[in-house]
């Protein structure tokens, strides 16, 4: 009988599930797998959908059931000799999974791949049924809490009971997601029969740089795995389709028996690979990837009994943490470039995780991270290791991922059971994922050490003995500095290619972490919302040498908050609806505050919106573009500041929250703030902040007061220019020469003052660095009527405009942004063009899913054109909102809106229109109706609809007006 090779049966349709107590024949059908409880109930008509208005609260009653998946299927054709198992990749989380009635295995951890073999238990010629209990899991947890009064169980976001399950933590609830305890097969199940497999392929590489990173050098060599017996193994690593190099040789050594099957390894040396092409982070080089493939053969060579294929990068990567003028550092190095990781904090992108597709994870990670200037990604402790896809696509973007290990916020347990757990969860998943170049971090947990530090748990850092910390009252210690790092050590394939960091955020470990230590590690920027609330204007100030956590929340586009929630009537700020949506402490106190500080108050829904996303926006270019200037050039004091991460990048459902994309994957305008902040060659202006609610203590002043001048910021302009560069499009790492515009604009009138043309000066930009244009500059005001002014900085390259920024006056609030005087023009269908004749703070175009903008959320100067181009809209359908902040809701939304155009006598929605007229306070309206005629084409009856103000129907004059 020829041999049996290794074949893969997919078990994902014709399931069926059930709720234990129903009538045994009320089972309803599972299209399809993965699948979780909750979304097949919707499916089902059983369950009303939980990201609509309160739904949330009307289905919590399905935590609390137990839930049983069914399939029957046949047998798979099989040798005598042949191995069948079963292979579950993920279930949630505490299953008893029986066959024909028996049971085959018990599970308590969402994160481990299971596989149990079968061939004792399948029936023959007929039919099997496989049937999976998932018991309550918030009740198992109780349970273990209650089991183990040994610990002191401490959690933050929401309850106890998560602390000793090993399930996605954020299924509790977090303060951005709602409390859903999903149960299900959240990934593939599959049938897997073989004499032989390939259980394990590692790549081990070194990269040698010491002749520079043009001509690297690389050795490689492999290891496999082989579960049952073989008898020769072949592998080829190809490059483009070339085959690079080749191994092969007879089977290796037994390194398990006394098992079916038992378990051999083949290795092969360190060979130099020719004509290496290392792999870069976007923008520093080419993201160089090589495939693998191993065969392993019969002992006669003629069947192939297994195939195992898989792709790797080669790079070297350090995590630099010297000392250094401001402290100890903390940036990366990559193949001995210094990197600026700029990107963002990543949560699971969906509650329930079974509808995550690769599509869904490819389309995140390229519009979102890199189509964002972003070249780093934070995968958050309380989610879940991601998807094979995620990191796929990070690898083909660029895109450096810092991977937490599933630890977040709590005190966790070491029971025995526990640490067998977890070890075995860590060992898979560091496993599965280390030959992916672009994972560069594995970091311990998430804001764990501030939960020993706030709680003053057990941290003597001059007890190096892992076993007394198991005994201590924070024994988490020991799974953060000796289990995962240990792992991590023997899995890695070889150095510099796995990092590792116990938490973030940690210093030292004997550092501070609640009270931010900005000159080590690290550090959860949270003085910016959370605990001291300052203002964001104080963020230049506020970073550290790494940011891996900030964030200010804003309100998602007006098209999403529509799709949650159904009720006309719910759909103003502060409704029970929106409040319900938005599951941070305390948010409405902190968000009014910031706004009020800010801007001038307006209460309608739409310019309640605009005022959270234009508060979120300048947030954000505020932070990326101050931390980003503190990424220093060699040979000063050093890397002061070595990456910044917003949190957070995304949603798990449509909501309220820091997020800069939300849930459906619409930008917010701090996205493209961010965007324009981390191009690859950006200016940056900023002035000095003057509080106008606070003056601080000083030597005449002995404490705070209120007593201040509010003039300041008109009168006192410091300002400072600069441009920042990562390096990638300089030619041989060489200085750019290029030329910085500084103008100077009056906000009431639109002219230029100071300077009657803009001031000019030529620099040289270093690459990778920051080059300072001016410090400490002050307007000289001699001569000159004090008055509020935008400070407006271009960046030009071969007489080619590549950057700008704008500094305004702060508080907004003060400043009277009516009469803009805005235009905007059609050039193209995809195209749109907009100008003014007096500045205008924060133009937001109205974005809703399938539509995508170059740019939005920018501000507009006099004299200067901002072109945009689009795709999944017409030009003629764009609505936005034109100023920052207005007096009344009226104003906004009222006169000074745009009039849009619609023909009533035709289906489409908008007429043909060459251009708008913006109607600015004092304009007659009868005569702006007549211009307005004159400036499109319309039909003779159509009609025009002014927002909010005026309603005009006319036929066309017979003449010109003058």
């Amino acid at each position: 009988m020829p041999p049996q090779p290794h074949t893969t049966h997919l078990l994902t349709t014709n399931w069926q599930f059930h709720r234990l107590g129903d009538p045994p024949t009320k089972w309803h059908p599972v299209p399809h797998l993965p699948s979780d409880i909750h979304t097949e109930l919707i499916n089902s008509s059983l369950l009303p959908h939980p990201f609509l208005d309160l739904n949330e609260l009307a289905t919590s009653w399905v935590a609390d059931q137990t839930w049983i998946y069914r399939l029957t299927f046949p047998t798979p054709a099989h040798n005598p000799d042949a191995v069948i198992d079963l292979v579950f990749e993920g279930l949630d989380t505490f299953a008893t999974i029986t066959l024909n009635g028996r049971v085959i295995k018990q599970t308590d951890n969402m994160f481990v791949c299971w596989r149990v073999n079968i061939n004792d238990f399948v029936a023959g010629e007929e039919e099997n049924i496989l049937e999976i209990t998932f018991d309550n899991a918030r009740e198992r947890g109780l349970q273990l809490v209650k089991d183990h009064p040994e610990h002191e169980f401490i959690v933050h976001q929401t309850e106890v009971s998560r602390g000793p399950v090993r399930k996605a933590q954020y299924h509790w609830g977090w303060d951005w997601g709602p409390t859903l305890m999903t149960y299900g097969l959240w990934r593939p199940v599959r049938i897997e029969v073989y004499e032989s497999r390939i259980g394990e392929v590692a790549v081990k590489y070194n990269v040698d740089l010491s002749e520079g990173g043009e001509e690297p050098e690389v050795e490689i060599g492999l290891w496999v795995g082989i579960v049952g017996r073989a008898g020769w193994a072949e592998v080829e690593v190809d490059f483009q389709g070339r085959t690079m190099v080749a191994f092969t040789g007879e089977q290796g050594k037994l390194i398990k028996n006394g098992e079916h099957p038992e378990t051999w390894e083949y290795s092969a040396s360190m060979v130099r690979l020719e004509g290496a092409k290392l792999w870069w982070p976007k923008g520093y080089g080419g993201q160089n990837l090589y495939d693998v493939r191993v065969r392993i053969f019969d002992a006669e060579g003629g069947t192939v009994l297994a195939e195992h294929n898989q792709r790797v990068g080669f790079r070297k990567a350090e995590l630099v943490q010297e000392r250094d003028g401001y402290g100890h550092s903390f940036y990366f190095r990559v193949n001995d470039i210094d990197v600026f990781a700029a990107g963002s904090n990543w949560i699971p992108a969906d509650s329930f995780l079974s509808q995550v597709t690769p599509d869904r994870y490819r389309n995140w990670l390229q519009n979102a991270v890199a189509d964002g200037n972003q070249n780093m990604i934070r995968v958050w402790g309380g989610g879940v290791y991601e998807h094979d896809a995620f990191y796929d696509a990070c690898d083909e973007l660029g895109i450096l991922v810092w991977q937490d290990f599933m630890f977040a916020c709590a005190s966790y347990p070491t029971y025995p059971e526990f640490l067998m757990s977890i070890e075995m969860e860590t060992r898979q998943n560091v496993t599965r994922l280390r030959s992916h170049p672009s994972i560069v971090l594995w970091c311990g947990s998430n804001e764990d050490y501030q939960i020993q530090e706030r709680y003053q748990l057990d941290n003597n850092r001059s007890d190096n003995d892992p076993e007394s910390w198991l005994k201590s009252s924070f024994p988490a210690r020991y799974i953060y500095e000796e289990l995962l790092p240990r792992i991590v050590r023997e899995e890695s394939p070889c150095p510099n290619t796995l990092l590792y960091h116990p938490c973030s955020p940690f210093g030292t470990g004997a550092s501070t972490t609640l009270e931010v230590d900005p000159t080590v590690g690290d550090i959860h920027q949270w003085n910016l919302w959370h605990g001291e609330a300052k203002p964001f204007q104080c963020l230049p100030e506020m970073g550290g040498r790494f940011v891996s956590e900030f964030g200010m929340e804003a309100y998602p586009h007006f098209e999403t908050v529509q799709r949650f929630v159904t009720d006309p009537k719910e759909l103003y700020p502060g409704s029970k609806t929106l409040d319900f949506h938005n599951k941070a402490i305390g948010y409405e106190r902190r968000l009014m505050a910031y706004l009020g500080e800010n801007y001038r108050l307006v209460y309608d829904i739409k310019g309640f919106i605009h005022l959270t996303q234009i508060l979120q926006a300048d947030s954000m270019a505020t932070a990326y573009k101050s931390w980003r200037r503190a990424w220093q050039t060699q040979g000063g004091n050093g890397r002061k500041c070595g990456g910044v991460l917003v949190w957070q990048l995304n949603d798990c459902w449509p909501t309220i929250s820091w997020a800069v994309v939300d849930y459906y994957g619409i930008k917010k305008p701090a996205w493209y703030a961010m965007k324009r902040a981390l191009a690859p060659i950006a200016v940056g202006v900023s002035r000095a902040f003057w509080d106008w609610t606070m003056r601080p203590a000083d030597n005449l002043w002995k404490k705070h007061t209120g007593h201040v001048d509010p003039t300041l910021s008109t009168k006192k302009v410091v300002y400072d220019v600069w441009v920042s560069s990562d390096g990638t499009t300089h030619p041989n790492k060489e200085d750019i020469e290029a030329t910085v515009r500084t103008r100077f604009i009056s906000v009431a009138t639109g002219k230029d003052i100071l300077f009657d043309i803009p001031e000019s000066k030529t620099v040289s930009i270093k690459p990778n660095g920051v080059t300072d244009v001016s410090l400490s500059s002050e307007l000289n005001w001699e001569g000159k009527q004090e008055e509020p002014i935008v400070i407006y900085v271009s960046l030009w390259i071969n007489n080619e405009k590549v950057s700008s920024d704008c500094s305004w006056p702060d508080p907004i609030k003060y400043l009277d942004l009516s009469e803009r005087g805005l235009r905007l023009e059609y050039p193209a269908e995809n195209e749109v063009t907009i100008r003014t004749t007096k500045p205008v703070k924060g133009f937001v175009f109205s974005e809703k899913e399938g539509v995508t903008l170059r740019d939005n959320g920018f501000d507009v100067v006099p004299g200067e054109i901002v072109t945009v181009q689009l795709e999944g809209i017409k030009v003629r359908e764009l609505e936005w909102t034109p100023r920052e902040s207005s007096a009344s809701p009226a104003t906004d939304y009222g006169e000074n809106m745009m009039y849009q155009l619609r023909n009533v006598s035709q289906e489409t929605p908008y007429s043909p229109v060459d251009g708008i007229l913006w109607h600015e306070a004092g304009v007659n309206i009868e005569r702006a109706v007549e211009e307005l005629y004159w400036h499109i084409e319309l039909s003779a009856c159509d009609t025009i609809f002014f927002t909010g103000c005026y309603t005009h129907s006319r036929k066309r004059p017979s003449y010109p007006l003058e």
